[in-house]
């Protein structure tokens, strides 16, 4: 696997024990310019960077040796884990996103994410269920890598976690009957298992807008739509059983 080294100056001192990185963190860099996204990595006055960034053509840019802390995740929680930078490898991947006319991944860089995401999930001994995505672990305010990234297909790679279920099956339980509030309560606290969690300082109403919306952004793409269905509960259920 081929990598460009391109420094930031955007890291925190010193060294991180190989143990301590448990999570990788999926973003899309949200701008118009793949240039301008690189810029913006390495400036020191931006105080925002990843370990790598994965080019529009499928090229690999290394701008955070993996040992050091990168700047990448901010404010975020994952079940008892709060401000990941610290253990977390974070990759970014050129694409304008939701403020910039939000395209398809290429070819090209979803091939060098998998074969960089089996590389760093053999060196680090990562879990398949702590790949995660930005909006995941920020879900209040982040809304990549997004509904366009493949999920599923990389999970028939075996490189991340998602449902086992037939999803031509169970989306004709998306309209069918509304939720009970019994119901929703065992979706909500199937997310908390799965690891998401209440953003404090928010009322009930719009965490669950929220959290709902990470949720279909990541298990229930073609619909997002911060609605709790039948699908929905039937997907989370099928995600805590395994």
């Amino acid at each position: 696997m081929d990598k460009i080294y391109d420094y930031s100056p955007n890291f925190s001192l010193p060294k991180r024990p190989k143990k301590r990185i448990k999570f990788i963190i999926i973003h899309y860099t949200g701008m118009k310019k793949e240039s301008d996204s690189i810029k913006r990595l390495q400036s020191p006055r931006s105080k925002v960077s990843s370990h790598y960034l994965i080019k529009k053509n499928g090229e690999i840019l290394t701008l955070v040796p993996d040992l050091y802390e990168a700047w990448h995740a901010g404010l975020s929680n994952w079940k008892n884990h709060k401000y990941l930078n610290k253990n977390s490898i974070g990759i970014e991947i050129t694409n304008p996103g939701h403020q910039h006319g939000y395209k398809n991944f290429s070819q090209k860089q979803i091939s060098s994410l998998k074969k960089l995401l089996i590389s760093l999930i053999k060196k680090f001994k990562i879990k398949k269920k702590y790949i995660l995505g930005h909006s995941d672990i920020s879900p209040d305010r982040k809304k990549d890598p997004g509904e366009k990234f493949p999920w599923a297909k990389l999970a028939k790679n075996g490189l991340v976690w998602c449902h086992n279920l037939d999803s031509k099956k169970i989306k004709k339980l998306r309209k069918v009957k509304l939720l009970s509030k019994f119901e929703e309560n065992i979706f909500l606290k199937n997310l908390y298992k799965i690891g998401y969690k209440k953003i404090e300082g928010l009322k009930l109403d719009k965490n669950i807008d929220y959290l709902t919306k990470a949720f279909q952004r990541r298990f229930r793409q073609d619909l997002v739509n911060g609605k709790i269905d039948q699908e929905c509960l039937i997907i989370s259920k099928n995600l805590v059983s395994h």
